[in-house]
């Protein structure tokens, strides 16, 4: 005869979850991962090579979006900074507000800048920057000298550099004694590999207002076409998905995974 079964204890609480209790944790862990996304990181493609050889196409970066926002009373524990020369920023492109590029800062608002053949000049002092590419004259076509490019602003842009029509008609007013001088709440951002960026020699400042944050590591880089940017149609991105699942493991650029982004 089997044992008689003891009788629950009335006071055991009750664990099971109820439908309601589980659709609320449901919730709240989408509302936390919402803020988090929106306020604090986001993730973001380098779909360029304009910052070469620190960010590479097809990396994939986490982004802070809390050091260089303004300072709010209500969050006091959070570390907020000013933002510095050499920083590198994610941010709207300006005329473009739907367009998200990565630059590094080389100046911010007071300072004079001019190139001489692809050195930087900051208030009269030629800048050490080892990341960044320079002309040179071993006959790479890639790396030849190009007078608009490697000696702002001394060079007015010819037809077809580039340069937007707002910027060509802004730019001769903020220049003084051959340097370009940046304005309160302005900052002047270039990509490391100067040879091709697009950067504000070609469209301007960037104001204060258009910066969300700055990239701080690597989380995943996948070998990437270097005009996969521009296939945007829906069989291109299927296509280019496909292309991911079957070579994740052999194009993963595994070396840079958690890769510091500086």
């Amino acid at each position: 005869m089997a044992g008689k079964q003891p009788a629950q204890d009335p006071r055991t609480p009750h664990t099971e979850e109820t439908p309601f209790e589980f659709f609320a944790s449901i919730c709240s862990v989408l509302v936390v991962g919402l803020f988090v996304i929106t306020f604090i990181f986001q993730n973001f493609e380098i779909p360029s090579s304009s910052m070469e050889k620190t960010l590479l196409i097809g990396d994939h970066v986490l982004v802070d979006r809390v050091t260089f926002a303004p300072p709010t009373r209500w969050a006091p524990f959070i570390h907020y900074r000013n933002i510095r020369r050499g920083d590198i920023i994610v941010f709207y492109k300006p005329g473009e507000p739907k367009l998200f590029l990565v630059k590094r800062v080389v100046a911010i608002p007071g300072d004079h800048l001019h190139l001489e053949h692809g050195i930087v000049y900051l208030n009269g002092q030629a800048q050490n920057m080892p990341f960044a590419t320079v002309p040179s004259d071993d006959g790479d076509p890639n790396d030849a000298y190009y007078p608009y490019r490697d000696d702002f602003p001394a060079v007015a842009p010819p037809e077809g550099a580039g340069v937007t029509a707002t910027w060509q008609v802004d730019l001769p007013s903020h220049i003084q004694n051959g340097d370009l001088v940046i304005p309160p709440d302005d900052y002047f951002a270039m990509g490391d590999n100067r040879m091709v960026s697009l950067d504000s020699r070609y469209w301007g400042f960037v104001p204060r207002a258009n910066i969300i944050g700055r990239p701080l590591f690597v989380y995943w880089s996948f070998v990437t076409p270097e005009d996969q940017a521009d296939r945007t149609s829906i069989g291109d991105r299927i296509q280019f998905m496909g292309h991911i699942l079957l070579h994740f493991f052999g194009q993963t650029r595994w070396s840079r995974t958690l890769h510091r982004v500086q």
